[in-house]
């Protein structure tokens, strides 16, 4: 039987349409020629997360994402159709977490749990939110960044400050000082030059002072041995009579003293003989007497006059009252 060619045509549109359905749901995840299974998941956001998506359990494919739907007009929560492809035991209380990379490629992961149920078919699992590489990697920059800001402003009102201070007057003092900075640096340079620099002549003048105390090092050695042989004897002479002097000299006055202590003596009778204390005090007294009685009546004792007499009057008996303050003082 002869085949017609509008009927090869038309076996051939079957047979690519059929294997363009099946590879279109092979690629999000779903297969004809095995039975599904389906699990649900919301979350907050699904970040970068497409269909067809892998959907892993300990780094393990289980499946794809067939589908992503909003919950709502509002879109209050995003739910993702999870496609699995292998027959595993997923734990009830197991949490699934979006992963992303810096490449923009996403999957989920199933973090299982320790229940001992597991999820049926049409079940949804509880979902955990977690940010991607790239957030978490802004999330650390954004401080160092807002810190390095900081900074910049802190140097511009620095430099700002800067400016206003150096104004034209100190900034022509600060070129003047530093060329009086390179006329120092110029002549400390001169002064240090090791050939004609007078830092380097003094340096040979110290060195031709040192070789010549080394070479005379013996006769200074004799010089200064014989000064102090000779120092020492005078220091032991004059120590020795000076000793002796003050021996004696201590032992006559320890002497006088023990005298003067018995009473002996003219110093040790003017010290312990109120006697001679109290007729020096009469003796001055009646000195006192007699001057002031002469004051007054002087032709009591000079008579010297044609037409004069003599002074009758009675002589003191006691010193003026200013004699006794001049004795006080």
């Amino acid at each position: 039987m002869k085949v017609s060619n509008e009927t090869k045509v038309g076996a051939l549109t079957v047979i690519a349409v059929t294997l363009l359905v099946l590879g279109f749901n092979f690629l999000k995840g779903k297969t004809i020629l095995k039975k599904s299974n389906v699990l649900y998941a919301r979350f907050p956001d699904v970040l970068a997360l497409e269909p067809s998506n892998q959907v892993k359990i300990k780094g393990y494919r289980i499946g794809n994402v067939y589908k992503i739907n909003k919950l709502d007009k509002d879109v209050s929560e995003v739910v993702v159709v999870i496609n699995l492809l292998d027959d595993v035991n997923i734990p009830s209380n197991s949490v699934a977490v979006i992963n992303s990379s810096l490449t923009g490629n996403a999957s989920i992961t199933i973090v299982p749990g320790d229940a001992k149920t597991f999820l049926a078919k049409g079940d949804t699992l509880q979902s955990s939110s977690n940010p991607d590489i790239l957030s978490k990697v802004m999330t650390t920059i954004d401080p160092v960044m807002a810190n390095v800001k900081q900074a910049v402003d802190s140097l511009k009102l620095l430099l700002g400050n800067v400016n206003s201070m150096f104004d034209e007057h100190t900034k022509s003092n600060l070129k003047h000082t530093i060329a009086n900075l390179k006329t120092t640096s110029d002549n400390l340079s001169v002064m240090l030059n090791s050939k004609n620099g007078a830092l380097a002549k003094t340096l040979t003048n110290v060195e031709t002072f040192t070789t010549n105390l080394n070479t005379n090092n013996e006769k200074l050695n004799t010089t200064i041995d014989n000064l102090k042989n000779t120092s020492q004897k005078l220091s032991e002479v004059q120590i020795k009579e000076t000793v002796v002097n003050l021996n004696n000299t201590i032992t006559q006055l320890q002497g006088i003293l023990q005298k003067a202590n018995k009473g002996e003596g003219s110093l040790g009778m003017l010290i312990n003989d109120p006697k001679l204390y109290n007729n020096l005090q009469n003796t001055s007294r009646s000195l006192n007497i007699l001057l002031d009685d002469f004051k007054l009546h002087p032709k009591r004792y000079v008579n010297f006059s044609v037409f004069g007499k003599k002074d009758k009057t009675e002589p003191l008996k006691a010193p003026l009252a200013d004699s006794i303050n001049n004795n006080q003082k």
